[in-house]
């Protein structure tokens, strides 16, 4: 089968140790599906992979893709009672748990210390033509969601919902502020808080960033400096927001502990640009900062999502689709910030 894959960890580009090519088609084993492909998001933690930095040692050739919505092709031995059917349309959970710890047990891998993603240590990626999943994974897709939409939401939009409405614990009225304008997180972020009455103010320092991040429905969209800050004290009448998304890290931490209002909260799923900064831990503790750690979310908080699509409240944005056989322009794109919206592989295109 066709895959996107690690071939190999060196060099000082990334993008030089992609590879297209062929790969044995995956056998799923006991209690797992094995999926036909039908679209497959890209997200930064590819690139992370492929510069051989993931949860688990990066021995390749590894798979690569996180993210992926098809149609069940076949199961392994001990099918799950209840399991979609064989052709049934479906989105995965990515989120692997060990399957025997007190939170797996009871259906929630989201805290299990040996969690992992498909595409991370022996778990293969989503990116080919076939990927195996277990079977308790699956989330059936009503015919109002498409394929390519889907595959949009394992990853930045159930990190956006998670951060904003069970980590923030955000309600209609409230405002919330997010970095990167047009990031997956960031634009996930932008449309989920409008659908949930959430007022989003959002920052970039690229002009046409800022302007697609209005287009978007943020309620404002501003620079990073220190001008900015003060202007979003004046907007909020120097109360702050009262939540952060923070996923950039260092040069956007100061900015967070400003924004954000006494006793509110600065989320964190990320430091893609540093994860270091200096700590402020004065300024935490004289205004009752919640500092929030956030890690993908739940398979029923896919589920809320899922309903959102179908029912016309969320259009996840698109920023363009590849075959997979061209799945390294897709990955220079993602590299560069080329694209507003996430980036979709179509392994049948």
């Amino acid at each position: 089968m066709l895959a996107a894959y690690v071939a190999r960890i060196d060099g000082p580009d990334p993008l030089g140790n992609l590879e297209v090519g062929q790969r044995p088609q995956p056998e799923p084993p006991p209690g797992w599906a094995l999926l036909r492909v039908h679209a497959a998001s890209l997200n930064h933690h590819d690139l992370f992979t492929l510069r051989g930095t993931s949860s688990q040692k990066v021995v390749p050739p590894q798979i690569l893709g996180c993210d992926v919505a098809g149609t069940v092709a076949g199961y392994g031995p001990d099918r799950p009672e209840g399991a979609p059917p064989e052709g049934a349309r479906v989105v995965a959970h990515s989120v692997i748990g060990c399957g025997s710890c007190a939170t797996c047990t009871n259906s929630d891998p989201l805290f299990c210390r040996d969690m992992s993603m498909l595409s991370e240590g022996d778990l293969q990626g989503t990116l080919a033509e076939y990927v195996p999943v277990p079977a308790a994974n699956l989330i059936p897709l009503p015919d109002a969601v498409d394929f390519i939409a889907a595959a949009t939401l394992p990853t930045a939009y159930l990190t956006a919902y998670r951060m904003l409405f069970t980590r923030a614990a955000l309600h209609p009225g409230d405002t919330v502020l997010v970095h990167g304008a047009t990031g997956g997180v960031a634009t996930a972020t932008i449309l989920l808080g409008r659908a949930g009455g959430v007022e989003v103010i959002s920052t970039s320092r690229d002009e046409a960033k800022r302007a697609a991040a209005l287009r978007l429905g943020a309620r404002a969209a501003l620079g990073t400096d220190r001008a900015a800050s003060k202007q979003l004290a004046e907007m909020t009448g120097g109360r702050g927001v009262d939540a952060v998304i923070e996923t950039v890290g260092e040069p956007t931490w100061e900015f967070s502990l400003r924004a954000v209002r006494i006793d509110g909260a600065v989320v964190v799923a990320g430091a893609t640009a540093g994860p270091n900064p200096p700590a402020q831990l004065h300024r935490i503790f004289w205004r009752h900062t919640r500092i929030l750690g956030s890690t993908m979310g739940t398979r029923a908080e896919l589920e809320k999502l899922v309903g959102m699509v179908a029912a016309g409240t969320l259009s996840p944005l698109i920023g363009a689709t590849f075959p997979l056989s061209r799945a390294a322009e897709a990955f220079a794109q993602l590299a560069a910030g080329e694209r507003n919206g996430k980036l979709v592989v179509i392994p049948s295109a």
